[in-house]
Order: structure tokens, then C-alpha cells, then sequence
């Protein structure tokens, strides 16, 4: 959904600050001009030969530090049910979490079974997905997907992976999705974030999805794996953006490699800051109690001003 910029680590920037004059100089007797003293800022250097002890302590460090920043992260998708969790991520491929939670309402209330979806005609189901993009293979999408979980599972959302991947327009990051946030099943999901956020902190140099999902599954133990999702993916829509990462805002700089590939003065990065942290609506219609409670403010309607 997101889109990605290449990665890699820059050299670090420094700061002069003019050195205070030192204290046994009389009051009164003229000065001489101090030299300027670079500070460093606080930030890691690229792990260069990290060993696979140091990257696990690292990467769970990481996620502890996320945990605290985020803790009422969420999925970030209005749900009420596994179906409209299952409809609503394949809704989400291309397009963002706010616009598909602003279209399923429609959707929900016309259709709210797998068997009404099912028989549902294409073209109404089109123009009630056309806020989506790509309306027409998401309706084929998504009426195919309610066509197989009625015929081939009583209507019901199945609960196993193997089982989830055979439905139509339905790949291991929906289905990580729906097992973890619907079943309670723990699974990474592999999204542009993901990706982007574990290479920049060179958890792992794989570019492939499925590769990603196993090496940074290898790093937490498997019941970290729903929350660290939540997190990661939190952090790369608030803080450290694609194009521009608020690095001077980043409560993880001190153990990011590439720190410093974005805005590092604290000012300048608070302004890039996005959703509850810059005081914007987030991507939920109806987000969670506690992310309310965190200043967090629920997001518009469609066609709203």
C-alpha cells in the first residue's frame, strides 16, 4: 500500500554548539574565542559484523521500545466479524486502510453474509468498491471468496492457513492477518511497511515476502508475532515514512542503522509526525477505546468535509 524507497544507510550528520567558557576565567577579563566542538548525535552505527546474538537482542529491544510507543496498536481495519476482517484486507491491496474502512459500510450493510456476497450482482458490488481502485478484480474478489467459504465451508471464515490461501484473491499476508487479529493465531504479516522498516534496521537483507516473513520470524518468539506486526507497521505509517522518515522524532534512533536518512532535527521531524502523534484522524471509523483514550481521533466518513 505504501510505496518503497531504496534503502541503506548514510553517514551520520553532526552539530556544532560553541563551547561555554571555562569557569576560572575571571569575571570581566576578555575572552578568547572558543572553537567549536562537533557533538555527535545519538544514533547506531550500521551493526557491521553483528552476530546473531547481538541482531535478536537488537530486533527485541526494538520491539519492546515500539511496544511502549504503541501500546493500543491495532489493526487498522474496522471489523465486527472474520468475514468483514477477511472482505476488508483483500479491499485493502493498493489502496489505503482509511479508504477501504470508509467503502465497507456500504458493502457490509448490503451484503452481511458470505451468502449474500456470494449472489450478490457484480455490478452493484463494482460500484459500491469503486472508492477501492481496481473495483472490478476486488468484486471478483471478493464474490468468489464468499462463494467458496459457502460452499466449501459452511459459510464460515476457516481458521487454518492452508485453508485461507485456496480462497480467491486471498495470499500468507490476508491470511496472517485474519489468523491473528480474528483467531488469535499468531503470523507476521508482510506489508510495504514490514518490509521497508526491517531492512532499514537490517534485520535481514531479503526482498521476498515469504523470505522476510521467515527471517524476522526467527528473530521473536512466535507469540511476538501479531503485536510486532502491529508495531512495526505503526511506526512506518507515523514515523518512519517512506520518502521522508521523521528521524529526530524516532524513539528508536539510538539502535536504527539508518538513522539519519531522514529529517533529524527534533523540530522539523515533529512536523512530519502523522495520525494521533500530529493530532490527525487515524484509519478507523471506529478505532478502539484505548486508542481514543491516547488522543487518538477516529477517521471521517466517506464523502465527508
Amino acid at each position: 500500500m505504501g510505496e518503497q524507497s531504496p534503502d541503506g544507510s548514510k553517514k551520520k550528520r553532526k552539530t556544532a554548539e560553541k563551547v561555554a567558557p571555562p569557569a576560572s576565567v575571571a569575571a570581566g577579563a576578555p575572552l578568547r574565542k572558543a572553537a567549536a566542538k562537533p557533538l555527535k548525535k545519538t544514533a547506531a552505527k550500521p551493526p557491521a559484523n553483528e552476530s546473531r546474538t547481538a541482531l535478536v537482542r537488537r530486533a527485541r529491544r526494538i520491539n519492546r521500545e515500539l511496544a511502549e510507543v504503541y501500546p493500543y496498536a491495532h489493526p487498522e481495519l474496522d471489523f465486527d466479524n472474520p468475514f468483514q476482517l477477511l472482505v476488508a484486507t483483500v479491499l485493502s491491496a493498493q489502496t489505503t486502510d482509511l479508504r477501504v474502512n470508509q467503502t465497507t459500510p456500504a458493502l457490509f450493510s448490503k451484503y452481511p453474509t458470505p451468502e449474500d456476497l456470494a449472489a450478490a450482482n457484480p455490478e452493484e458490488v463494482e460500484e459500491i468498491l469503486r472508492p477501492c481502485g481496481f473495483f472490478r478484480a476486488k468484486t471478483r474478489s471478493v464474490i468468489g471468496l464468499s462463494r467458496a467459504l459457502t460452499e466449501d465451508f459452511g459459510g464460515q471464515v476457516p481458521g487454518r492457513l492452508e485453508d485461507l490461501v485456496k480462497l480467491p484473491g486471498v495470499g500468507r499476508k490476508t491470511a496472517f492477518v485474519v489468523l491473528g487479529n480474528a483467531f488469535g493465531r499468531p503470523g507476521i504479516t508482510v506489508d510495504t511497511h514490514f518490509q521497508r522498516l526491517v531492512r532499514r534496521w537490517q534485520w535481514t537483507a531479503e526482498t521476498d515476502p515469504d523470505k522476510i516473513e521467515a527471517a524476522v520470524g526467527a528473530l521473536f518468539p512466535k507469540s511476538d508475532w501479531t503485536d510486532l506486526s502491529h508495531h512495526v507497521i505503526w511506526h512506518g505509517r507515523r514515523i518512519c515514512h517512506a520518502r521522508k522518515p521523521a528521524c529526530g522524532a524516532c524513539p528508536i534512533a539510538p539502535l536504527c542503522p539508518a538513522y539519519g536518512e531522514g529529517e533529524t532535527d527534533p523540530e522539523k521531524a515533529a512536523k512530519l509526525l502523522k495520525y494521533e502523534k500530529g493530532g490527525f484522524p487515524g484509519q478507523r471509523l471506529k478505532p478502539p477505546q484505548a486508542y481514543l483514550d491516547a488522543g487518538g481521533k477516529p477517521a471521517p466518513p466517506l464523502g465527508a468535509g
